[in-house]
């Protein structure tokens, strides 16, 4: 169903999963036992992904700071992920929070097809031909909306005060 491919965040997972196990259904008999961590493990897997795709969203728009003559580059063919050797603070929790919620506000005043475009991309995860196929335009002019949002929503950000 799901795979982690990085070894230490899937030990990590396991080692979460097992925990909740230990914790929550420590008392329950030995043969529910590898059903339930299924279940957990399962799910562990898919908060993990959630938490990955937060994280992503707010990274996506450092790509919007290239060169503005660059229109057909493909910020998530560009940008290497960075793994998260920062241990996050509850002060670092809090402002991506709040740097979240501005950017979901800038979302919402883009163009509809910039926004439609955006959103299927980067929060959808969706392809260029699946976002293309879906909007009901080509390939070219997905990659034009989601170059101009991006550049507008880091634009907006500056203008506030954000830089990423």
């Amino acid at each position: 169903m799901f795979a982690v491919h990085n070894e230490e965040h899937a030990l990590d997972i396991v080692q979460d999963a097992m925990l909740k196990l230990a914790e929550k259904y420590g008392d329950k008999p030995l043969e529910e036992l590898p059903m339930l961590f299924q279940r957990i493990l399962q799910n562990t897997i898919r908060d993990f992904y959630r938490r990955q795709k937060v994280r992503s969203l707010w990274t996506t728009l450092l790509s919007s700071f290239t060169p503005a003559d660059d229109e057909d580059g493909d910020p998530l063919e560009t940008l290497q992920a960075h793994e998260g050797s920062n241990i996050p603070t509850p002060h670092g929790s809090l402002e991506q929070s709040q740097v979240l919620a501005i950017i979901e506000k800038e979302i919402e005043k883009l163009p509809p097809r910039q926004r439609e475009a955006f959103l299927m991309r980067y929060w959808e995860d969706m392809d260029i031909a699946e976002t293309a196929a879906a909007m009901g335009c080509s390939e070219g002019s997905v990659k034009t909306h989601c170059s101009r949002a991006t550049h507008t929503l880091a634009a907006a950000l500056k203008t506030i005060g954000i830089e990423l």
